[in-house]
C-alpha cells in the first residue's frame, strides 16, 4: 500500500513539474510575444509591461511572493502550504524556459493569428489541466479567488471570471479589441481542455427516467440496448407520492435512440440526461443468461 501511495505521489509530482514547465513555456513563447492577456497575474504582467516597460517575469516574482505572504496572513498556513511550491516554481520556470522560447520563437510565427491563438489555447489548457490534476496550483490567481471567497463571499468560479474579465478588458483597451477577442477565445478554449484533462471525454450519457410505463421501458433497455439499470425509490416533492426512477448509463451513440424509444413508449415520460465521464462495472444482458 505504501509503495502504491509513493508511486502516486511521484507521478503527481512529475505531472505537476511538467505542467508548470509547459505553462511557463507557453507564457514566453505565445502569451508575451503576441500580447495575449487574459488570466490573472500573468495577464496583468503583460499589461504592466506594455504600459511601463517593467519586466513581466520580475513582476510575477514580486506579485507571487506578495500574494504568498498575504495568503499566510489572511488564509492561514493550511491553505498557504498547498500553494508554496507552485508560487515559487512558476516564476522560476518562466526564467528557465525563456531561452528555450527564444530559440523556438521563429518556428512558431504564423501569418494567421487565429492559428497562433488556437495553439496557445491548447498548450495553455493542457498545462493547467496537468497542474490541477496533480492536486497543486501555481498560486497567484488562486490566492485572489480564495480571498474574494472568504471576505466578499464571491464563489471562486465567479471570482475567477471577474478577474479574467477585467484583464481582458484591459487587454482590449491597451492593445486592441482584436487582441482582447483573441484572448477571450483562448480563455474559453483552454478551459475546455482543462475540463477534458480533469474529467476525461464524456463517452456516455446517464439517464434518469420517470415513466408510468416502467415495464415496457425496462424491457426496451434489456432487449434493445442489452444493458442493466438501477431502480431508485422516489417521492414527489408536491404530491408526496412514492414511486421509482430508472437510472441507466448508455453510450453516446445510443443516446438519441434510447431517448426516442422511451418517448415512443411514454410521450409524457420525465427524463433527465447528464454527461457521464466514466462507467465501470455493471452488467450486460449477455451476462444475465436467466433473462429471456
Amino acid at each position: 500500500m505504501d509503495d502504491i501511495s509513493n508511486k502516486k505521489i511521484i507521478i503527481q509530482g512529475i505531472m505537476f513539474v511538467f505542467g508548470v514547465f509547459l505553462l511557463s513555456l507557453c507564457y514566453n513563447l505565445f502569451l508575451v510575444p503576441n500580447n495575449f492577456a487574459f488570466a490573472g497575474m500573468s495577464g496583468v504582467a503583460i499589461l504592466i509591461h506594455e504600459l511601463t516597460g517593467f519586466n513581466p517575469t520580475i513582476f510575477i516574482y514580486i506579485t507571487n511572493l506578495t500574494l504568498l505572504i498575504i495568503s499566510f496572513i489572511f488564509l492561514g498556513w493550511n491553505v498557504t502550504k498547498k500553494t508554496i511550491v507552485g508560487t515559487i516554481l512558476y516564476p522560476v520556470m518562466i526564467t528557465f524556459t525563456l531561452p528555450i522560447a527564444n530559440v523556438l520563437l521563429e518556428h512558431f510565427q504564423f501569418q494567421e493569428m487565429l492559428i497562433t491563438a488556437v495553439i496557445t489555447a491548447i498548450v495553455y489548457g493542457t498545462s493547467n489541466g496537468l497542474i490541477y490534476k496533480s492536486g497543486y496550483t501555481t498560486g497567484g490567481n488562486d490566492v485572489i479567488m480564495q480571498l474574494l471567497n472568504k471576505y466578499l463571499k464571491i464563489p471562486e468560479s465567479k471570482g475567477l471570471m471577474l478577474v479574467n474579465t477585467c484583464v481582458i478588458i484591459g487587454c482590449s483597451a491597451i492593445f486592441s479589441v482584436e487582441k482582447g477577442i483573441y484572448s477571450l477565445c483562448i480563455m474559453v478554449i483552454s478551459t475546455m481542455f482543462v475540463e477534458k484533462i480533469l474529467y476525461g471525454i464524456s463517452d456516455s450519457k446517464l439517464f434518469y427516467i420517470f415513466t408510468r410505463k416502467p415495464k415496457q421501458v425496462k424491457k426496451v433497455i434489456f432487449d434493445e440496448f442489452e444493458t442493466g439499470f438501477t431502480i431508485l425509490p422516489t417521492k414527489g416533492g408536491y404530491s408526496h407520492t412514492k414511486s421509482s426512477l430508472i437510472m441507466v448509463a448508455a453510450s453516446n451513440r445510443d443516446y438519441y435512440k434510447l431517448k426516442s424509444r422511451i418517448l415512443e413508449i411514454d410521450p409524457e415520460a420525465f427524463i433527465v440526461i447528464d454527461s457521464c465521464y466514466e462507467v465501470n462495472g455493471g452488467v450486460k444482458r449477455s451476462n444475465l443468461p436467466f433473462i429471456e
